[in-house]
This record gives structure tokens, sequence and C-alpha cells, in this order.
């Protein structure tokens, strides 16, 4: 059973519908109770990250992302979800994270020709052998909704990156934990794929 975590933070129904495609079982929920006892956990999201902290911690659910995180129970934040990992975001003049992840999310600079928010598709480079990019070829294409990105202190974290305006962290894994700055559950047969993998991820 993979949780995905309710936190009113809305793109929920598109990761469940993924996932139900590739005939994974769900459950959406904030109940401590069903995510500690999922097999996976994930932590999908748009908006704002200063709401989406105060939002956790309403529910209790920052500590229980970090007891299913030290369970060791795969963990996998997708868009905001990623970013929420980290120890805080520029976004309102600042915010704290969960501090799960070592990095700092920060706004993409102003360039001429660049869209802030960046809306799209970006073709991926893969590295350091991430699990979830397992069958996807270098160069693959994935749908990005987002106007701050990943900077990860630590570089062998990053499992793939792509330039937009600046060098953007766009898929960290460390350990059990896992995320992506893109929406696989958007990008087509390579999310689907991405997905697929993280669902493997611990079966024998």
């Amino acid at each position: 059973m993979i949780a995905i975590i309710d936190y009113d933070a809305g793109n929920l129904k598109s990761v469940e519908k993924a996932l139900h495609y590739l005939g994974e079982q769900t459950v959406v929920t904030r109940e401590n109770r069903e995510i500690q006892a999922a097999d996976k956990v994930i932590l999908p999201g748009v908006g704002a990250f200063g709401e989406a902290m105060e939002h956790l911690k309403r529910y209790e659910l920052d500590k229980v992302i970090r007891e299913v995180v030290e369970a060791q129970t795969p963990f996998l934040g997708i868009c905001l979800g990623l970013q929420l990992l980290f120890a805080g975001s520029e976004e309102h003049g600042g915010a704290e994270g969960l501090h799960i992840l070592d990095g700092e999310i920060v706004k993409i600079p102003a360039k001429e020709g660049l869209k802030i928010p960046h809306i799209g598709w970006n073709s991926l480079h893969l590295q350091h052998q991430g699990r979830l990019f397992e069958g996807i070829g270098e160069g693959a294409f994935v749908y990005f909704v987002h106007s701050y990105y990943l900077k990860a202190e630590q570089p062998q974290i990053v499992k793939a990156s792509t330039e937009y305006g600046v060098c953007v962290h766009a898929s960290v894994e460390q350990d059990n934990v896992f995320a992506c700055q893109f929406h696989p559950e958007k990008s087509s047969s390579v999310g689907l794929q991405i997905l697929r993998n993280f669902a493997k991820i611990g079966e024998v």
C-alpha cells in the first residue's frame, strides 16, 4: 500500500490516478496510523512553502514524516514535496522546512527571455545512478511547474538536473528518501516509469 499524504496542498488526485494506472494500491490520508503502516509514502503538493509547512504542523504530519523516514520506509517528495524536505525556502521572506535533507530552496533568478514560474517540459541530465531512473535514458523530458528551485548541499544526492537559467537540482536520493522537483505523474511514459521504479523499491 502506498500512502499519499493529504495536507490540503492539491495535486493528490493526479498522483493517485497515475499509481492506479500502474496497478498500485493507494490511500490518500492524513491519518498517522495509515501513513505509518504504509509500505511506501508520497508527499505531493503545489502551492506556497510556508502555508504547506503550517498545514503539515497543524495535522502533526511533520512528526509522522520524520518517523516514517527514520523507519526506512521508502519516501517520495514531488514538487513542493521535494522542497519541504529541505531546511527552508526563500519564499515569502523565508520559511523553515523539515530538515530531512541538506540544502536550500531559492528563487529562480530573473533573466531576459526566461518565464517565471517555469512551466513546461525540460530534459534531464542523469547522474550518480539514481534508482528512480532505471530504464530511463539521458535527456529524457519531464514536466515542471515551479518558481523556486533546489540547491542541494551534497552533490552526491543529486540524481538528475536540468537547466533553466541556472542548474536546477531536479531529483535527489538519499537512503530511503527520494524527491523530484518535476511532476512524474504529468510526465507521460517517463514519469510513469519513475513512479513504477519507486513502487518497486524494497521489493525482493
